[in-house]
């Protein structure tokens, strides 16, 4: 029987035929709407003869055995799908992530290695397998693979391009912190962000098309869901924690090794993240035994300072300071240069130098919390720790805080009492009512110096000693790339283009207020009878543009591999300042080259200049600091001035006694007091 006949006996007529088969494949519907429907009527099996699409789609009672175990193969090869197309829109959009790298080499280059990609790609499939049997609908199975892994690569993307550093697991701590921030910037849609986003919508709708809800026992889910639980579990243990497997997916050939954020790049987003997990969690040092590091603090005594020696400190963390005249591009500019000049002039009558960071352009408690306790790595404190604020403490002195921020950035709150201070004071509690938080980005460091030396006018004989420490907020970037308040730098005079000159120009105006403020502080300390010591001294270099493009217009060389782009990429001001009665109360000149050293060594640089001991830490510190003056958490160490990974083995010894003290003194609260 033909099949025209065939209809007649059904009862439909050929016209029948063509206007149902129209219905789907009309030509003059958009290519997209036509696949849409082809794969609807496979799904109901209206189109003659395609009766095998419905019930490989979704089968029913009448579906036979085998075409059966035929829809299985057909639901986890779409699955399979789904998750690995998660990952891949990952990696497209981590090769172009970072302007410094071709996007499509760096793409191009994942696939030279298998195995890197599989570490990419494997994650997102078993998350989608897992939801799948949780949730028994495909397209919810691809919603939670695709959002975390999606999220993650997107959060990444702008970070890098905004900060110049990735996520890593740790910024989970600081969501709150990072939400703050981010709201000061402009997300753009680009291009390769449009690409994920399609990408993203198209697999979305095909998860639904291609695969409908299954049936399936609460047994089968089960079993399903402890299966994927426990491959999930062994996988990231031992792949995605093995420094093994991440040797063999180095992909060096478009990077430099010392540059963090090419590193990590250069194996995706997923994989390195989820590498980045274990960080959180961190090691004890090589050769780490807490009885070994106790007996090398025992070495040493804890010594007072003298009572007629306690004297003032003051010190001030700025927010983005640096000198950009070391610069010789900027330098060669006569308006940059006077407007460092009064800077060069108050370091000339200090004792000055650089401290080398472990940061760039974010990161501003690392600096923050190296100075107060000395540490030259350490976690998020979540606890009381040791710390020279507690020394202060124990020396009889009052130890304060002031910030004219939020108290929630990067947890200050709590963390200030984990370090010992007696009191904090943030925006919410005493800055608010002279100035907001918006203004606190243009002309707080005034506002802040007026705080301070009220702080220490205020005291009176009976007071105890002062610790006084503060952080500012002026000068937090981004800085505006459409308009300038200030004019230091031209296009016309230096080839830049406008947005860097704005950006350029911003920042300079802020810098130039706060020296100004810092001289201003030095004045009214000098003019006191009471004996001051000061130290000032900036967290990391500024943010110029997306990442360091301004930078890299300017022709700045921030290769870290070499000692000039170590320095230009690291480096930023220190100064220790005292008035005329500290000197006469310590016997201390106060001037001359400081040196360049890690910010945790610049606590026991002020005690050195003030003739103080210190306690055991300090003095294993000052001893590690004549060895090493820089502690750098990347394994960098400065030998005889030169800035190495290469460490002679005596130097490496003293360094990792340091850092087993170290580890010691962090997890072991006031234990060796």
């Amino acid at each position: 029987m033909t099949a025209s006949k065939a209809d007649e006996a059904a009862g439909l007529s050929p016209s029948n035929e063509e206007n149902e088969a129209g219905r789907y494949f009309s030509p003059e519907k958009p290519c997209l709407l036509l696949l849409i429907d082809v794969i609807l009527c496979f799904q109901k099996g209206d189109v003659p003869n395609m009766r095998f699409f419905s019930s490989l789609v979704r089968p029913d009672e009448s579906t036979g055995a085998v075409m059966r175990w035929v829809h299985r193969i057909w639901v986890f090869f779409w699955l399979t799908v789904l998750g690995a197309g998660i990952g891949l829109l990952s990696l497209y959009l981590t090769s172009h992530s970072y302007e410094s790298i071709d996007a499509t080499a760096l793409l191009q280059s994942y696939f030279k290695i298998p195995l890197l990609v599989a570490m990419n790609l494997l994650a997102p499939i078993l998350l989608v397998y897992l939801g799948f049997f949780l949730l028994a609908r495909p397209w919810a199975a691809y919603l939670l693979s695709a959002l975390p892994f999606l999220g993650l690569a997107l959060a990444s993307y702008y970070k890098i391009q905004l900060r110049g550093d990735p996520v890593l697991a740790s910024d989970l701590r600081l969501i709150r912190t990072a939400g703050g921030i981010m709201g000061n910037y402009t997300f753009e849609i680009s291009a390769p962000v449009l690409v994920v986003l399609e990408g993203f919508v198209l697999m979305l709708a095909l998860s639904y098309l291609m695969l409908r809800k299954e049936r399936m026992s609460s047994r089968a889910r089960l079993a399903g869901i402890m299966l994927m639980l426990s491959v999930t579990l062994a996988c990231y243990f031992e792949l995605y924690t093995s420094a093994d497997i991440y040797k063999k997916t180095a992909n060096n050939d478009l990077i430099s090794p010392w540059s963090a954020v090419e590193v990590y790049i250069s194996r995706g987003t997923t994989y390195p993240f989820l590498y980045s997990v274990q960080d959180m969690f961190p090691e004890a040092p090589e050769g780490y035994r807490a009885s070994d590091a106790l007996q090398t603090l025992m070495q040493y005594q804890n010594t007072d300072i003298p009572d007629d020696q306690k004297v003032t400190v003051v010190g001030i963390m700025l927010e983005a300071f640096s000198d950009l005249s070391d610069f010789p591009q900027l330098n060669e500019i006569s308006a940059v240069r006077n407007l460092y000049e009064p800077l060069h002039e108050l370091e000339s009558r200090s004792v000055s130098g650089n401290l080398l960071t472990n940061i760039f352009a974010g990161g501003t408690t690392d600096t923050e919390w190296g100075f107060l306790t000395g540490y030259s790595q350490h976690e998020e404190f979540r606890s009381a720790t040791n710390s020279y604020v507690r020394y202060f403490k124990d020396q009889g002195y009052d130890a304060l805080y002031r910030h004219p921020g939020y108290s929630w950035f990067y947890n200050r709150s709590n963390v200030n009492q984990y370090l010992g201070f007696d009191e904090s004071v943030f925006n919410e509690t005493g800055f608010s009512d002279l100035i907001s938080i918006d203004d606190a980005l243009y002309k707080s460091d005034a506002v802040l110096v007026d705080y301070l030396l009220n702080d220490i006018d205020s005291r009176t004989e009976d007071d105890d000693p002062l610790f006084l420490f503060s952080v500012s907020y002026q000068n937090h970037g981004p800085y505006s790339s459409e308009t300038y308040w200030e004019e230091y730098v031209t296009p016309e005079k230096t080839g830049w283009s406008m947005e860097s000159c704005c950006v350029i120009n911003n920042y300079l105006a802020g810098i130039r207020s706060t020296i100004e403020q810092m001289r201003r502080m030095v004045r009214e300390i000098e003019s006191r009878d009471e004996p001051i010591v000061f130290v000032f001294f900036g967290d990391h270099k500024p943010w110029m543009g997306n990442g360091s493009s301004v930078y890299t217009e300017m022709g700045v060389s921030l290769d870290v591999s070499t000692q000039e782009g170590f320095y230009n990429y690291f480096s930023t001001p220190y100064v220790i300042y005292a008035n005329k009665a500290a000197k006469q109360a310590l016997g201390q000149d106060f001037c001359g080259d400081g040196g360049d050293i890690s910010p945790c060594f610049l606590m026991d640089k002020l005690f050195f200049e003030c003739g103080w001991t210190g306690d055991r830490f300090m003095q294993l510190q000052r001893e590690t600091r004549a060895v090493t003056p820089l502690m750098h958490e990347d394994g960098y160490r400065m030998i005889d001035g030169v800035i190495t990974l290469d460490v002679p083995d005596n130097a490496a010894e003293v360094c990792r006694k340091y850092l087993c003290a170290q580890y010691y003194r962090e997890h072991h609260f006031v234990s060796v007091s």
